[in-house]
């Protein structure tokens, strides 16, 4: 394996960062998750663009252009000889002194993995997963908003610690309000009759790209979108219910909190979306 650091590749036991690196010592950067299907990057311009737009947002200039950043992914993917994989693209604060201040910081170093990736156990993508809402809550969009892909995810790493206790894989979480805001990895959705619902961002939920991806694709499934408020008596209450991600791609779920979700198995409406986006990602994305 070829890691790609700052410009220049390295073998996996020569792939080091410096101790100082503030993306080391406080999670100071940036990242994104991004998936190649059959010799294709999918959706990397969105996931580029996601990835400057967290940069912004906590004052991180990233030391390259958004085409040139697009290219070193290409590049890795080629060193690598991934057709089919998942990219891991890290922009760190770069190397500092000992205090907080980022000022002090050298250089951002960008960082570049391209391997393989099985977030969840084959079967669970045909018989269904199950969810726990858990008491750790969402970030307050004031104090570390959610949409910044951060590299502090110590918020999401003690939900899913929670979620491991209970025996679930991945859990619900909630905002302060008490709303459904995603889960600690992926998005959350629900079909009620023809009607495919998500929380609103502004609940605390992350940019999704697969979200999106699974919104446009609704279209064509004659499901009608809409990102109301979601408490979990909606979702206990669902016809269907399933959680998207970069790594996780579609995943049906069919019980939350001991409830039975719809008939316990996973729903028409979902089958079809995974369907959906599986040929999506046969022929769209950036050639490696």
């Amino acid at each position: 394996m070829k890691i790609y650091i700052d410009g220049k590749f390295y073998d996996k036991a020569r792939a080091k960062i410096s101790v100082f690196d503030h993306g080391l010592l406080y999670g100071d950067g940036v990242f994104e998750g991004i998936r190649a299907y059959h010799g294709r990057v999918f959706r990397l311009s969105e996931h580029v663009d996601r990835l400057f737009c967290s940069a912004k947002a906590i004052l991180l200039d990233i030391p390259m252009t958004r085409e040139q950043v697009a290219q070193a992914v290409l590049a890795t993917c080629r060193r690598n000889r991934i057709r089919d994989g998942y990219v891991r693209l890290v922009v760190t604060r770069g190397v500092g002194t000992l205090g907080l201040d980022p000022k002090r910081c050298e250089r951002p170093s960008i960082i570049i993995i391209a391997g393989t990736i099985q977030l969840y156990p084959r079967e669970l993508y045909t018989k269904g997963m199950s969810l726990v809402t858990v008491p750790t809550t969402r970030n307050l969009a004031n104090a570390l908003n959610p949409a910044i892909k951060s590299l502090n995810y110590l918020n999401n790493i003690l939900a899913k610690i929670e979620a491991g206790n209970a025996g679930c894989q991945e859990a619900v979480m909630l905002n302060s309000e008490g709303f459904v805001a995603e889960c600690t990895g992926d998005n959350l959705f629900i079909v009620r009759g023809k009607r495919l619902l998500t929380p609103p961002l502004s609940a605390g939920a992350l940019y999704g790209i697969t979200r999106g991806v699974v919104m446009d694709l609704a279209a064509g499934h004659d499901l009608q979108v809409a990102e109301p408020s979601l408490t979990r008596y909606d979702l206990y209450n669902a016809d269907e219910c399933f959680i998207t991600g970069t790594a996780a791609e579609v995943v049906p779920v069919v019980s939350i909190d001991a409830r039975v979700i719809g008939t316990g198995k996973p729903g028409p409406a979902t089958m079809k979306l995974i369907a959906s986006y599986h040929a999506l990602t046969r022929v769209e994305g950036e050639a490696i």
